[in-house]
């Protein structure tokens, strides 16, 4: 598929899957009610002086966040994996299924962004000066467009040996193009910033409705990034 054919479908999706938007929509709303109990939970706790009732508050609403957190991972990566399938209808919430690959997708980021770390540190004591920056910087992109295809091989497959195979994950960027999944990253961006600035824009009109708007604009961004990743990955 062109990138334009991959962009016409994308921004259509989240609008013909309205039901799972809402879905999506819900599970957003109840991960920034955790999180913001959370860090009500640990003032409260500080401001009573007592780091019992701040540690326990706070080890309760880490857990609940990262449960939902895993949760929505994973159903976005099913959004991906209906993608590269070009299936037109969206996924349903899978509790069990989709949280281990919300699971499988940190590991995923950890293994891709460790790599460009670790290798950025010995460079820097190597060489101590900019061109440690420069490779680090490069590498960091490098690792960062693997990692996408890493997020796709696990949708794909669900199989995280497949996921983290990181050499083949960089062979996928040139089966499909670097150009390609460049000015694909560069655009997909573009449109995200343009809909999240249109939502600040509303929130500092009218904060209520803004936020709203705001809110649904952000996972409307979601599903139509996740779909259009998808497709892209399709053509592997």
């Amino acid at each position: 598929m062109e990138i334009g054919e991959i962009l016409n479908d994308a921004l259509r999706y989240p609008l013909q899957n309205v039901k799972a938007l809402v879905v999506y929509l819900i599970l957003g709303i109840i991960l920034g009610i955790a999180l913001a109990g959370t860090v009500a939970g640990i003032s409260v706790g500080s401001l009573a002086e007592n780091p019992l009732a701040a540690v326990g508050m706070g080890t309760i609403g880490l857990i609940i966040t990262l449960l939902i957190g895993f949760l929505i991972n994973g159903y976005q990566l099913d959004i991906i994996r209906y993608g590269i399938e070009r299936s037109n209808g969206a996924p349903d919430i899978e509790f069990v299924g989709q949280f281990l690959n919300g699971v499988k997708v940190f590991v995923v980021d950890i293994v891709y962004f460790i790599i460009p770390i670790f290798i950025g540190a010995i460079l820097a004591v190597i060489f101590q000066h900019w061109l440690s920056s420069i490779i680090t910087a490069i590498l960091f992109i490098l690792f960062a467009l693997a990692a996408f295809m890493g997020h796709c091989r696990l949708a794909k497959t669900q199989d995280l040996g497949y996921a983290l195979a990181v050499g083949d994950a960089i062979g996928d960027i040139s089966r499909i193009g670097i150009l390609k999944v460049l000015t694909f990253i560069i655009i997909v961006f573009a449109i995200s910033f343009v809909l999240s600035f249109i939502g600040q824009g509303l929130s500092s009109w009218n904060a209520t409705v803004g936020g709203i708007i705001s809110g649904i604009l952000g996972i409307y961004t979601v599903f139509f990034s996740a779909r259009a990743m998808g497709l892209l990955y399709s053509e592997v």
